[in-house]
């Protein structure tokens, strides 16, 4: 009403004051999911809820709240769901988990965040471990389900946290951003790595048997022999890959893969992130991308294919560095722009010229514009790809009216 934001969060800040306990209320009786990780938690997130759609109605914090007030808040909108599929800041699993006694505990990913707001990668990492480790003394009590995790084998991180659990599923959901998995998270060896397959010279920490996987790019394959066709409207190879993590904690909840396929086809935009917007003869996509990894995987998303003889379409970066975003922004020069080589490149946002000295730097010519507003009128009719960090995403998403 304020036109502050989605009103994802007040209720459930409003409710945790009231009743500090009023999660665990609102979550007895259901059957959850959490979903967490640093990259992909609010798709993965998404198709889960579209996934176990099969079974009724499901509650889940669509927008990305992925604290406990968001979760409150999506719980209480949702009385009458049976099921529940929440994304969680890697921060506060073992809060919620405490709190809501999933079913199922999707992991996807860890790599490195802004460090004024998010502590070292290895740290988080040890910290999972603990809270899973938990879980064995939770499966050993009688009459109690145990929960059961879902976990991306190809991140050493994430095998090395999830691996302290009773029980395992293992999804090759792939590793892009590898500069946080060098060296062993339980020795400290330098880690072999060949093709796909990762292993440990030190110890006996290596990648898993994946129980689901991409078969190829429209196939995953699972256990019995499944092989089920998967078509998206999602872009990119990580999107798939977050498909196969939602398919294989969906099965946990008894939902078919053939049952889940159809509806996972039918998600097109998470809170605006591949929304495609037309605005004064430009066709805007708008990608969100908040730390190394997610650049990366957004720079494969780009657009690259233009008619003949036309060159490739203009990309324009935004920079914030709020408080939700971090307000270091040393985490740039992480990042390789070489791929945006080519394409007409528009720099835009609070810290903007952060940005221009990065590109700067990776020899990636760019235009500095004040506004999006600036940067959509001086790009020519037609296309127009947006990458922006969290807080200059919703900037702009404002701008073309909230657009999902």
């Amino acid at each position: 009403m304020t036109g502050r934001g989605d009103g994802s969060v007040i209720g459930g800040r409003i409710g945790l004051a009231v009743e500090p306990r009023l999660l665990t209320v609102l979550a007895r009786g259901r059957q959850v999911a959490l979903v967490s990780g640093t990259n992909g938690k609010t798709t993965t997130t998404r198709l889960l809820t579209a996934a176990l759609g099969t079974l009724g109605p499901v509650a889940s914090n669509s927008y990305g709240a992925n604290m406990p007030t968001g979760h409150t808040t999506a719980l209480a909108q949702s009385p009458n769901a049976q099921h529940a599929v929440l994304e969680v800041d890697e921060h506060y699993l073992r809060t919620v988990l405490a709190e809501t006694r999933p079913r199922v505990v999707a992991l996807l990913n860890l790599s490195r965040d802004q460090l004024d707001r998010a502590m070292e990668v290895g740290m988080l990492a040890d910290r999972w471990r603990e809270v899973l480790g938990a879980l064995r003394e939770q499966a050993a009590t009688p009459g109690a389900e145990p929960t059961q995790v879902v976990a991306n084998c190809d991140d050493p991180l994430v095998t090395w946290a999830a691996s302290a659990a009773p029980q395992v599923i293992w999804v090759a959901a792939g590793q892009r951003w590898q500069e946080d998995s060098w060296v062993c998270p339980q020795c400290g060896a330098h880690l072999k790595r060949e093709g796909v397959d990762w292993a440990c010279p030190g110890c006996d920490l290596r990648r898993p048997q994946p129980t689901w996987w991409l078969a190829d790019d429209d196939t995953v394959a699972g256990p019995d022999g499944i092989r089920q066709p998967v078509t998206l409207q999602l872009p990119g190879r990580v999107n798939r890959a977050n498909a196969v993590t939602a398919l294989a904690a969906a099965a946990l909840f008894g939902v078919r893969p053939a049952d889940a396929a159809p509806r996972l086809a039918e998600v097109a935009s998470i809170a605006g992130r591949y929304a495609t917007v037309e605005r004064d003869g430009r066709s805007i996509r708008l990608l969100l991308a908040k730390n190394p990894a997610g650049w990366l995987e957004a720079f494969d998303m780009v657009d690259r294919i233009s008619p003949a003889g036309a060159p490739p379409p203009p990309v324009l970066l935004s920079i914030n560095a709020r408080v939700v975003d971090g307000l270091d922004t040393s985490w740039l020069y992480d990042v390789d722009y070489a791929s945006l080589r080519g394409h007409r490149v528009l720099v835009t946002g609070d810290r903007r010229y952060d940005l221009a000295v990065r590109l700067e730097v990776n020899e990636v010519p760019f235009e500095v514009v004040d506004a999006f507003t600036d940067a959509l009128a001086a790009v020519p009719p037609g296309r127009l790809e947006v990458i922006a960090n969290y807080t200059a995403f919703q900037d702009i998403r404002a701008e073309l009216g909230r657009a999902n």
